[in-house]
């Protein structure tokens, strides 16, 4: 999946199996089952180019790294100090992340009003 990500386009078995074997041996047969798999637990879809076949992520790896900590999080059987032990775990700037996404996650609508602000119908 990291290579289908890295590429954020279809590609095929030959592009991935030459962008991996710039690191190490691997045959040919094994990256087309391993796509094929992927293909197969809906990861990625494919369309057909010819003989062989076209891969595309079906969702992003930000989508599939939330969907990994939302489906360890609901398996807990204490929520709340799951995510306290998860936040522990943090360095300040994935910290800083979080309090930047939650901030996105509220929008404006729901921010402390600001000094000397008036509340909806003019305050008097």
């Amino acid at each position: 999946m990291t290579r289908v990500w890295k590429w954020n386009r279809p590609v095929t078995v030959r592009e991935v199996l030459e962008d991996l074997q710039q690191e190490r041996s691997i045959a040919y047969t094994t990256v087309m089952t391993v796509l094929d798999n992927l293909h197969q637990k809906g990861w990625v879809r494919r369309e057909s180019e010819g003989r062989a076949y076209r891969y595309e992520a079906v969702s992003t790896r930000a989508a599939y790294a939330a969907a990994l900590m939302n489906d360890a999080w609901s398996q807990s059987d204490n929520p709340a100090a799951a995510l306290i032990a998860f936040f522990g775990m943090m360095s300040e700037e994935q910290r800083q992340a979080l309090r930047d996404a939650i901030r996105i996650v509220q929008g404006p609508e729901t921010a402390a009003p600001g000094p000397g602000s008036v509340p909806e119908g003019g305050g008097r």
